[in-house]
Parts: C-alpha cells; structure tokens; sequence
C-alpha cells in the first residue's frame, strides 16, 4: 500500500503545496495593496472551470487561461482612465457571476460548486497533487528567479528605472505567478477563499519580519502551520476543509496583532 493512497496524506501535501507557492507571493500582494486583485483573479476560476468543461479541457488549463487573461486585463485597462478600485469590484463580481450562469447551461455535466467555491482538499487524487506541486514549483521559481527586481520594482519604481529594471515586466510576472497560484489552488481551498491564504499568512508574518525574505519565509511557516491545523481541526470536528484552514490562519492573525499590541505597550513603558 503506498503512502499516496491515504486521502489524509494527500490533502496535507495539497495543502502544504498550495502554502508554498501562496505564501512568498502573498508578501508582494500585501506590500503592493494588491488584496482585491487576487480576489479578481480568483473569481475569474469558476468562469475557467465552466469553459473547461463545457470545452472538455483540463480545468487546471482552463482555470490558467481565464484568470491570466482577467489578470492581464486589468492590468491593461487600469493605466487608460479607469481607477483600479473600480475595475477590480467591476472584473470580480462580473468573472464570478457569468461563471455561475455559465456552468448553469451545462447539460450533462454533474457540476459541484461548492467545492469549486469553498475548496474540496480531501478529495484530492495522485494527479490533482502532481498539478498542484508542479504549479507551485513553477510559482516559487518565477518569484525566486524575479526575487530582487519583483522587490525593487515594489518598494521603489523610480530606482527600479534607474537600475534598469522596468516594473511593468515585473509586475506581469507577478500577474503571471498570481493567475497559477489561483489554478492550483482552486482545489484546495476555492476561489472564495484563495485571497485570504494570499494574505493571512503574509499579513500575520508582517510585524514581527525584518527583512522581505524573512517575511517571505515566516508567512510559508504560518501557512503551513495553518494547513495542518486546519485539516486536524476538520477531522475532529466534523467541519469543512477549506474553510477550518482560512479560519485557522485568521486566529493565528488575531494572535499577531495582539502580540504587537503587547509588545507596543511594553516598548512604550
């Protein structure tokens, strides 16, 4: 018997690969303030999921394409007179509600939209979690690749020019890594609640980094540690997956924000 064939075993390694790639590139979404342009990007996944069956395609592959071309769109539109705020409330809400309208017309095809919304990480099979690893590394490659310039391009645009970097190309990768993120990812947790393992972790690990790699590697910590807890705590209780993972990383925020409330006390006695 191999160690893949426990579902247990398998949504833990899903979880702790979606924590992986989600995490490091959560850290540019939050220094960026780029929260609601995952959340977009999220949404756009179940339009992805309704052509991908609709086509009879691979989802993964239809779920990449819709969320990069949503992606790249906004991207586009939002140098030309639209303010971002407005394209992305326009972009998330109009991706999420054709998806669902869409997988409506499908005949034939038994669509279950609850764990394309919220996430289904124990049914995860040998193939999803070779998807979900093979995106991931090919997430945290792109960043490491791009680490200094995605870095440099976020914390000063005008040094990037001066260094030869050109912050649009950069954050078309970050476009590029975000759209793969959500693909991967859709399993797991749901387009619902992709953009809160984007920003959670990252989020929790702010306060107490010193440095963006530091961050970057505390906020994968709290994500897997979340991931773990979460699945323990579903198991126990009875609770969904998905949802018991976000609701564990949103108690380990609390806890961060109350550690830095104390610690800011205690500096200022």
């Amino acid at each position: 018997m191999s160690l893949l064939d426990s579902f247990l075993v398998r949504a833990t390694l899903a979880g702790l690969g979606v924590a992986l790639a989600a995490a490091p590139l959560g850290c540019f979404v939050v220094w960026r303030r780029m929260a609601y342009f995952g959340d977009a990007t999220a949404h756009a996944a179940i339009l992805g999921v309704a052509l991908s069956l609709a086509l009879s395609i691979n989802i993964l592959a239809g779920v990449l394409a819709v969320a990069l071309i949503m992606a790249l769109m906004v991207t586009t539109l939002s140098g030309r007179g639209y303010a971002m705020d407005t394209l992305l409330g326009v972009a998330a809400h109009s991706a999420l509600a054709f998806g669902l309208v869409a997988v409506s017309f499908l005949q034939g095809v038994r669509v279950d939209l609850m764990a394309y919304l919220f996430g289904d990480i124990l049914s995860v099979g040998r193939v999803d979690l070779a998807m979900i690893w093979g995106g991931s590394v090919a997430v945290l490659a792109l960043v490491g690749w791009r680490w200094q310039a995605l870095l440099t391009a976020t914390l000063n645009p005008d040094l990037a020019y001066a260094a030869g970097i050109n912050p649009k190309r950069e954050e078309m990768v970050l476009t590029i890594a975000l759209a793969l993120v959500v693909a991967v990812a859709i399993k797991v947790v749901g387009v619902l609640l992709i953009g809160a393992m984007l920003i959670i972790p990252a989020a929790t690990a702010r306060p107490f980094a010193s440095t963006p790699e530091r961050m970057a590697i505390m906020a994968t910590g709290i994500a897997a540690l979340a991931v773990l807890g979460g699945l323990q705590a579903s198991l126990i209780y009875d609770t969904p997956a998905g949802p018991s993972i976000v609701s564990l990383a949103a108690v380990l925020f609390a806890l961060s924000a109350l550690a830095r409330a104390a610690l800011g006390r205690r500096t200022r006695r």
